[in-house]
């Protein structure tokens, strides 16, 4: 079998390139494209030898795409008009425009590509664009499943909910394909012939027709609602039962297992002005926990970790707002609290250690970057399941 020959749009630093590797597929990146010229860097320098377009895909003409012959696309278009923190501008936002295209260039392609892998946000699901993407896959005679995936399936301690597409073009359904449903696993090797049903969410319709918005249960974009009585911190007991659950889960790895070892880490020590500030609403981990967020926290960096062992979070808390500022941030400070590093965002992300960023990308940078990446074990996974 010749190598498949692959598109990746959107590309990034190369988490899809990244996942392409790991799923030990025979594939080759025929061309990837990026406007992001930071990204592009980090790019060349870990996949120097693939053909990165920097520009805008909108400005990737018909001929120039069926001239480079793929058989595959991957793409991970922009997120924010699907956000939820965002304006949700759906198909009115103007980085969508370049998504728009892809659908408007796919079925006049000389020649369809065999499988699609597309990844975006929680919420791209009920989103209008997601519907003008269904409805190009039908007219061109794919058959398709969407899904609803967290890395912490995996066993990575790691809430980070994504929504995922893969479609084959093909006349059967995919053999572990549920028509109308957004599965929230990934299939098994025996899905089809199992008669246990996956799980799944129907997005349903409200009295209007639009597409209702599912609540599930643990996302971990969503902060309690504090309608609760509080303990300490802004948690609920509800919050604190659910951590506790997610910590004694012993089939997800504990989070010393993705720390950078050795390391001089007082970069990355929260300054005391965002010790006072965001003392309340900190998601604090230790190293032992299970689990740890990403997003919808100071400054998008989601959890940050606890390296004193000698104190109690609780003790930590007791009484602090009868303290003056000075008091506070001495016991705060106890805590030693401090973010992931890059490396260690990378190593949940699902980078391998020989996946670097050139020395002159900022920390700033890397974390910006590497907030616009994906899960690439969870892609891997999906990459061979379409594949079969």
């Amino acid at each position: 079998m010749e190598p498949l020959r692959v598109l990746e749009l959107y590309s990034g630093i190369g988490g899809m390139h990244q996942a392409l590797k790991e799923s030990c597929v025979s594939a080759e990146v025929v061309a990837a494209v990026d406007v992001n010229t930071i990204a592009n860097e980090v790019y060349k320098h870990n996949f120097p030898h693939t053909q990165l377009w920097a520009k805008t895909i909108e400005g990737i003409t018909l001929k120039e795409f069926n001239q480079l012959s793929f058989n595959m696309i991957l793409m991970s278009p922009p997120c924010q008009p699907f956000t939820r923190i965002g304006l949700q501008g759906d198909v009115m936002d103007p980085r969508t425009k370049s998504f728009l295209h892809i659908l408007h260039v796919l079925p006049k392609l000389q020649k369809l590509p065999a499988y699609i892998l597309l990844e975006n946000v929680k919420g791209f699901e009920v989103s209008s664009t997601r519907d003008r993407f269904v409805q190009t896959l039908e007219n061109c005679g794919f058959k398709y499943q969407e899904f609803l995936l967290s890395p912490v399936s995996l066993g990575i301690p790691n809430s980070r909910l994504r929504y995922f597409l893969i479609a084959k073009l093909q006349s059967e359904p995919l053999p572990f394909q549920v028509p109308g449903q957004v599965l929230l696993e990934i299939p098994t090797a025996d899905s089809a012939n199992s008669q246990k049903q996956p799980a799944t969410i129907d997005l349903g319709r409200n009295s209007e027709g639009r597409k209702i918005e599912p609540n599930l249960p643990h996302d971990s974009d969503t902060q309690c609602s504090g309608k609760e009585t509080f303990l300490f911190k802004l948690e609920t007991a509800e919050e604190l039962e659910r951590k506790l659950q997610q910590d004694s889960d012993l089939s997800v790895q504990m989070l010393k297992d993705f720390l950078e070892d050795d390391s001089d880490m007082s970069q990355y020590f929260l300054p005391p002005k965002a010790l006072l500030r965001y003392a309340l609403l900190l998601d604090i981990v230790q190293p032992t926990c299970r689990r740890s967020t990403y997003g919808s926290y100071i400054e998008g960096t989601g959890s940050v970790l606890q390296t004193a062992e000698d104190i109690q979070i609780e003790d930590a808390y007791a009484a602090l707002d009868t303290l003056s500022e000075e008091e506070k941030l001495a016991r705060l400070s106890r805590l030693k609290l401090r973010y992931f590093s890059p490396r260690e965002i990378a190593n949940l992300h699902g980078f391998p250690p020989e996946f670097e960023f050139p020395e002159k990308i900022t920390v700033k940078q890397c974390y910006r970057l590497l907030g616009n990446s994906l899960n690439v074990h969870i892609v891997s996974k999906l990459i061979r399941i379409l594949l079969g």
